[in-house]
């Protein structure tokens, strides 16, 4: 099962050749150090005790994932290079705006099977307060992204002004929008996503309501 939430990718098995069995992978690290999450909570948990509940020495874990602040992440990397190139893909008779609204939405497609698992995450990302600070480092990545893009369509750089609001206020909407997913768990995060990117334009415009 692969998805593509907005700040984090899901892990899936790695395929390796017949004859190979895996030790792990990051899907499984993550299972593992979810369920222990959820039976101790987040700061009560070591690395060791994620490395016992997956069947791996501490070693092999942090050639995964460094801390264990980096597991709630997933592969956010391989998130980032997703995101970049959505993005890089929009045609370029759209609007700026429209762009990264469409590879907001595209990027955020989460399947309905796998909405409880995200949910999970994401409830342990923004609610954890241990963990937003790490968040932050990640977060600033993320809008360098979004902030290098729009440089290179408006012929400036990541770190003129326009870019910069565009990465923060695109960031915002987006922490916004899941905040009210996990509290309405009747609509999609894209629904959320969407109606939060086209009502701040709206207000913008000065639309009624």
């Amino acid at each position: 099962m692969s998805q593509r939430p907005y700040f984090v990718r899901v892990a899936t098995p790695s395929k390796r050749p017949k004859g190979r069995p895996p030790v792990t992978d990051h899907a499984a690290i993550e299972r593992a150090a979810f369920a222990v999450f959820t039976e101790r909570g987040f700061d009560a948990t070591t690395l060791d005790a994620i490395a016992d509940a997956a069947g791996v020495g501490r070693r092999t874990l942090l050639r995964y994932y460094p801390s264990k602040n980096d597991i709630p992440w997933g592969q956010f990397d391989e998130s980032l290079v997703e995101l970049q190139k959505s993005l890089a893909g929009m045609p370029r008779d759209i609007p700026v705006h429209e762009a990264v609204h469409r590879a907001v939405l595209a990027f955020n497609h989460v399947d309905h099977e796998a909405a409880a698992q995200h949910r999970q995450r994401m409830t342990l990302l923004l609610r954890t307060p241990t963990l937003q600070a790490h968040s932050v480092l990640k977060y600033r990545r993320w809008r360098e992204v979004i902030a290098s893009y729009v440089a290179e369509r408006h012929d400036l750089t990541a770190d003129d002004l326009l870019p910069r609001t565009v990465g923060q206020v695109t960031l915002a909407l987006a922490l916004s929008a899941y905040e009210q997913w996990l509290e309405h768990e009747d609509r999609t995060i894209e629904e959320f996503l969407d109606e939060a990117l086209r009502g701040l334009r709206g207000y913008f415009a000065g639309s009624p309501g």
